[in-house]
């Protein structure tokens, strides 16, 4: 791995924040089948994902280190941080979503058997339960917001790892971003893409989105 990130950070006030998605799970290999809060680990893929997003930001000083208590965020983060002697905080509004009814199982596969449940969601996310059962995106989004909004009060004029998942940072950036929550697909999150965020209570730049080109070699 020859391409690494240079770290962008001088002499800041505010938070930067790298917030990556895990690597490729389990059941992500397995026909993209929606994890949820399902805890599934790593494929093989996932692992080398990891390990050559760490490569990549190798040259980037992280002060503090988050991640979903979910398995395929935990080890993702620990793959990221290498030899950095630095403990992972588990926080578990940066969560993925829960899916009620689609957990396990592919979105062709419930669509077929339930496709008003899917159109719904589409609709209107921000107050419609995923899967009947699970979290609305009005919910993803508060607890993610709350979540990133105490890292920053906490750690100003530091770098912080937040390793979590798909639409979990989807809703968030939506957010962020004012755009309508039905939208939210439009974001395209690769398993361990990289998002730069600057951080400052309830300001929030996005300097980089989705960074791949760890995946690319």
């Amino acid at each position: 791995m020859t391409n690494k990130i240079t770290d962008i950070n001088v002499e800041q006030k505010h938070t930067r924040i790298y917030l990556i998605r895990h690597g490729e799970s389990e059941w992500n290999a397995a026909g993209d089948l929606y994890c949820g809060r399902t805890d599934i680990g790593l494929s093989k893929e996932g692992v080398t994902q990891a390990k050559n997003a760490g490569d990549f930001l190798s040259s980037v000083a992280f002060d503090r280190a988050y991640a979903s208590p979910l398995i395929r965020a935990c080890d993702t983060a620990e793959l990221i941080l290498g030899e950095r002697d630095l403990p992972i905080q588990k926080d578990e509004r940066i969560y993925e979503g829960d899916f009620g009814e689609w957990e396990g199982r592919s979105k062709a596969a419930f669509i077929k058997e339930d496709p008003d449940s899917w159109n719904n969601w589409m609709a209107n996310p921000w107050a419609t339960r995923a899967g009947r059962t699970g979290e609305t995106a009005r919910e993803m989004y508060e607890r993610a917001s709350a979540f990133f909004k105490e890292v920053s009060d906490k750690h100003p004029g530091e770098t912080v790892l937040v390793v979590a998942h798909n639409n979990t940072i989807r809703f968030f950036l939506a957010g962020i971003l004012g755009m309508p929550f039905s939208n939210y697909r439009r974001i395209f999150q690769d398993n361990t893409g990289i998002n730069v965020l600057d951080v400052d209570g309830d300001d929030i730049l996005i300097r980089s989105l989705n960074i791949n080109a760890h995946l690319n070699d």
